[in-house]
């Protein structure tokens, strides 16, 4: 008995030697991985991984229809805000304008798309048709649209486009607009109303004035031109038939808005406007947005977009915050008007 229990704990001392030598091969085996590895290349490379899901590059294409103060402020709001919220290294922006052509708008659109872009902001009712025709699958925001249902061709519009399609207006209560013909020249009896006919939403804005400036007595006839080659004669009808003319919120009088003012102030004829920009170039007052802070709201769409915390095709248009009433300083004091309380003086560049 004396001699079994011996060899049982010569056995048992066997083992234990085994498993210290085990013990100690794998504790050499992890100094010596520790050695080969880096200090601190586990959280490196987690920190690697956080920075990469983080940091996802994004392109964005910005198609902007034509260039002047009220696009170009929504396309820099836009520009600015997005690069804050996505980073200056997470977000790269291809900024097209089309100068006011279609066709060079369906151009840009269509390279966008060939470049697999991630997301497409059209700037202005044009911009906005032909992106929604190039591509169906890149999430597409609009900026500068007055009335979606109106630009998108959709009846009975209920304030989402679905599909690929949101953005946001920069329409300003009509009826308010129509008020300021009345409240700054009350003893007018004729409004020329001159837009630009191949512009849908600009279309929408005279028809909706009209019916309001009617009610109020006025008798209104509206001045169609085709494009900026036929404005000076339309605008020289308008002029020689009109007390007073109504601009609304139209790319093609805001770039042109010289040849407006050159042919309506010499002949004494106010304009109301739709938009600031506009009022700048040829009006007498306005109830402005800040287009700048359209841009913004348009990017801080475009974030949630493109980070997947929101769903384009159940985002609601977004509309500007605050309308501010102004006046044009010096074509007032040319036209001899004295501006109505309550109203800002426009920015002079």
């Amino acid at each position: 008995m004396k001699k079994l229990i011996a060899a049982i704990l010569a056995m048992a001392m066997l083992f234990t030697l085994a498993a210290c030598g085990a013990s100690d091969s794998a504790a050499q085996t992890t100094a010596a991985a520790q050695e080969t590895t880096p200090a601190g290349a586990e959280t490196e490379a987690a920190a690697d991984t956080t920075a990469a899901a983080a940091g996802e590059k994004y392109v964005v294409g910005v198609c902007q229809l034509v260039p002047h103060d009220a696009l170009d402020a929504a396309t820099q709001g836009f520009v600015d805000r997005l690069t804050e919220l996505l980073g200056e290294d997470n977000v790269e922006f291809d900024v097209q304008v089309a100068a006011g052509d279609s066709a060079t708008c369906a151009n840009i659109v269509n390279a966008f798309v060939a470049d697999e872009v991630d997301l497409i902001m059209a700037n202005a009712t044009t911009s906005l048709q032909s992106a929604a025709a190039a591509t169906a699958d890149i999430p597409i925001l609009g900026t500068s649209i007055t009335e979606y249902g109106v630009a998108m061709g959709i009846e009975d519009f209920n304030g989402t486009v679905g599909g690929n399609v949101s953005g946001t207006s920069d329409l300003a209560p009509l009826d308010q607009q129509a008020q300021m013909v009345k409240d700054w020249f009350p003893d007018a009896k004729t409004v020329g109303l001159l837009y630009c006919s191949a512009e849908s939403n600009s279309q929408y804005q005279v028809d909706t004035v009209q019916s309001y400036l009617e009610e109020m007595g006025f008798t209104c006839t509206q001045y169609p031109f085709a494009d900026s080659n036929d404005l000076q004669a339309v605008t020289q009808t308008a002029a020689d038939n009109s007390d007073v003319i109504y601009v609304p919120t139209d790319n093609t009088v805001a770039s042109a808005a010289g040849i407006v003012d050159g042919i309506c102030q010499p002949a004494g004829v106010p304009v109301i406007t739709g938009e600031e920009g506009i009022c700048k170039g040829c009006g007498v007052a306005t109830l402005s947005i800040s287009y700048y802070d359209l841009g913004v709201k348009t990017a801080e769409m475009a974030a949630q977009i493109l980070t997947g915390e929101a769903d384009i095709s159940t985002m609601p248009i977004a509309y500007a915050d605050n309308f501010t009433p102004k006046y044009n300083a010096a074509i007032c004091e040319a036209l001899g008007i004295t501006p109505l309380e309550g109203y800002e003086p426009v920015a002079v560049d």
